[in-house]
């Protein structure tokens, strides 16, 4: 497992979006302040098929600008073997949905990372500080563009979008910002799929393919599949995707103070 799961769900969060030029209007968007979700973490290799860990999202509304936390972690079994700690944090603005300031910071075993960015949307210019272990700081200017966000801010992103707008089986652009560099992905809208999810029940959903790029998570010759809720809240229900060992699955668990019901539930 490698400690990488929960680091996954928190990067699962990007690749169901899509970007659009005009504005979301904040009495459209399909979340609201308070919301949270609860998202477990299944890691699965030969005999092996458990949960792991779990990520918890808040959403908060000040100031005109959305605050969103998003805290990973290990079972305290799973502490034992690879001890794993995120905390992402973002604010971005409400009418927008383009962030503003960015936090990491990350504890996966010995490896320690901490992330400060500062956009600047006029430039599209990223101000960021990055410091491995205890070491001194590290400042960097990032380029970006105009549909550059950082991990919070993409998964609410998602939740502005027409998908009935998105061709079948045609690549989409997606860009975030992380440590010391802007990565570019690309995803596929494969069409919508009634889905059974643990805990839960069985759904109308709206299903994407995503290519990720080699690493030491991936081996860029696979797809994450991931399964959105098919109404007003479209909510990420669940991801699946091979890794260098194994496969990993998060999935949705528990949800508060969702905008509206979730209609698309059929049984």
């Amino acid at each position: 497992m490698k400690g990488f799961a929960i680091r996954l769900l928190a990067v699962a969060f990007v690749f169901v979006c899509t970007f659009f030029e005009a504005a979301a209007q904040k009495e459209n968007l399909p979340f609201v302040e308070g919301e949270s979700l609860t998202y477990v973490v299944k890691y699965k290799w030969g005999a092996i098929n458990t949960d792991v860990g779990e990520a918890v999202t808040s959403l908060s509304l000040s100031d005109g600008m959305f605050h969103s936390v998003i805290a990973g972690r290990t079972y305290k079994f799973y502490d034992i073997i690879f001890k794993v700690r995120e905390h992402f944090e973002s604010k971005f603005y409400a009418d927008t949905l383009r962030p503003h300031y960015f936090f990491r910071d990350t504890h996966e075993g010995k490896y320690h990372i901490r992330n400060t960015f500062h956009f600047h949307k006029d430039t599209n210019l990223i101000q960021a500080t990055i410091q491995k272990y205890e070491r001194t700081p590290v400042d960097t200017l990032l380029v970006g563009s105009g549909d550059t966000y950082d991990i919070p801010s993409l998964f609410y992103k998602i939740r502005s979008i027409d998908f009935d707008s998105i061709p079948l089986g045609e690549k989409q652009p997606i860009s975030f910002a992380i440590d010391d560099d802007v990565y570019n992905f690309h995803y596929v809208f494969v069409g919508k799929e009634e889905k059974k999810i643990k805990g839960l029940g069985t759904f109308n959903t709206l299903k994407f393919h995503v290519r990720l790029v080699a690493g030491s998570v991936f081996t860029g010759k696979d797809e994450m599949t991931i399964w959105v809720t098919d109404d007003e809240n479209k909510v990420p229900l669940l991801f699946e995707s091979p890794i260098i060992v194994g496969k990993v699955q998060g999935r949705l668990t528990e949800y508060s103070n969702l905008k509206g019901p979730l209609t698309s539930k059929i049984k």
